[in-house]
């Protein structure tokens, strides 16, 4: 997947998970979107559930078993959940590294 295909993976999860969300409390589809932490738009379960549908979509659509919220993600200085972009970023890492 190159990070257009990561993205708009990304976003139908946005998508999903606004489906189930207030009109007023909408995820915005942008990479400068905060996903987790302050100011994110997600608590640590809304988190969870766009951290695996994402996972879900990726492995299908690689092939590949990727886990995303192993201990490499939560253990980084710098969530790699804090905005849209940064969760691309650290997808797309994910997929080129040799160990998933």
């Amino acid at each position: 997947m190159n990070q257009d295909e990561i993205l708009a993976a990304v976003y139908e999860a946005i998508a999903r998970a606004n489906e189930l969300r207030d009109p007023s409390a909408q995820i915005v589809q942008d990479p400068a979107t905060a996903l987790f932490g302050a100011g994110g738009a997600l608590d640590s379960l809304g988190l969870v559930s766009l951290v695996l549908d994402v996972e879900d979509a990726v492995n299908g659509a690689t092939g590949r078993a990727v886990s995303l919220s192993d201990d490499r993600a939560m253990s980084q200085a710098r969530s790699p959940f804090r905005t849209v972009a940064s969760f691309v970023d650290y997808i797309g890492e994910r997929l080129r590294g040799p160990d998933m």
